[in-house]
């Protein structure tokens, strides 16, 4: 048996439907698919859960990471250490699959080997459509660079811990997860032979990216600092990057209480106030739940601030809510991610809440 790993959060419908419909065509059915929500909205949640209900192949769980950066090492994890299956594949909800993609897992199943597939990417006006997997037409095809459709042996995966779960938001925990069970002596195949997968388009997370403050979370420069955090895992030549705790995730429990905790501290912008919160005041917190709310200075926004700084006289210094959203996210996926937190951005793009249990 071969279990099939999606990961997903707040995407449309219409591609899950057309990913699980090409895996109900499979000619082996000798598989299971294994959906994880990490964190999706509510209402969408409740229509997933209904949509994969159809597929009796398949298993519907939701994960409460609403209000955390999107992780999918994190939810890969989660899922590793909870299959019976000698075997899984790292799937993505944009995939529509050959009607012999699972007949060709089973004929590559290997407990020393990993495999990985050519991916074939579809347009924005090609994904919108029904069609049979031969008659979509292929704007380009993956390489062996790309190397996140893989075919996994499970109990490799959980003796180097899973993938490196610093690896937040987008890029590289793919390319690692290969890098370090390579060092640990298993073999890496790239399969092209046949085109077996096609890829829906979306917009990636580098074209959504924004300089400004955004609803949707996003840490400026990330997809760099995951590049650099990958080269020093090769050069560092790691195996084993994760806490004992990996795959660990926060509960319903420690979602509503962190959601319904009332004692707050607010915090302006100032660059002292933020750096000694982060330096000094979160990493001696403990034994209990810190809520914080940073706001901007109104002393900032007044005519006798700007006179005075235009006068060159001394003013306090301040971090735009930008800056601050992103030295926080940083200091979350560097030092935190483990402990059970949620972090806000304010509709009207205002104010941030962390809130952290320790």
């Amino acid at each position: 048996m071969i279990t099939i790993l999606y990961t997903y959060r707040n995407r449309n419908l219409e591609r899950i439907k057309r990913s699980l419909d090409s895996l109900k065509k499979q000619s082996n059915q000798n598989f299971e698919v294994l959906f994880i929500d990490y964190g999706s909205d509510q209402d969408l949640a409740i229509k997933v859960k209904d949509l994969i209900a159809n597929y009796n192949f398949a298993k519907y769980e939701y994960l409460f990471t609403k209000y955390q950066p999107w992780n999918k090492s994190k939810a890969l994890n989660y899922a590793v250490k909870k299959i019976t299956a000698d075997y899984c594949f790292n799937a993505d909800v944009d995939m529509i699959f050959h009607p012999e993609f699972t007949s060709v897992l089973e004929k590559n199943k290997d407990l020393d080997k990993l495999v990985y597939f050519q991916v074939g990417f579809l347009s924005e006006e090609e994904s919108s459509k029904d069609l049979n997997f031969d008659d979509y037409k292929i704007k380009f095809l993956t390489n062996e660079e790309a190397t996140g459709m893989t075919l996994f042996p499970v109990q490799k995966l959980r003796d180097i811990q899973g993938f490196d779960e610093f690896f937040h938001f987008w890029g590289s925990e793919d390319t690692d997860i290969h890098n370090r069970l390579k060092k640990q002596g298993c073999q890496i195949e790239f399969y092209n032979s046949k085109l077996l997968m096609l890829h829906q388009w979306h917009k990636n997370y580098r074209q959504r990216e924004t300089q400004k403050l955004n609803l949707e979370l996003q840490l400026s420069r990330i997809v760099e600092i995951n590049s650099i955090h990958l080269k020093y895992n090769v050069e560092n030549q790691k195996v084993i990057v994760n806490s004992p705790k990996w795959g660990e995730i926060s509960s319903e429990f420690d979602f509503k209480q962190l959601e319904t905790f009332e004692n707050e501290l607010i915090l302006t912008n100032e660059t002292d106030v933020i750096d000694h919160f982060l330096f000094v005041k979160l990493p001696k917190f403990q034994d209990g739940i810190l809520s914080v709310r940073f706001i901007q200075d109104e002393f900032q926004s007044t005519l006798k601030y700007k006179i005075k700084k235009a006068a060159g006289k001394k003013v306090p210094n301040y971090f735009s809510l930008k800056e601050i959203n992103d030295k926080v996210l940083l200091h979350i996926i560097s030092f935190y991610h483990t402990y059970p937190y949620s972090y806000k951005i304010s509709k009207d793009l205002k104010s941030i809440t962390f809130r952290i249990k320790k």
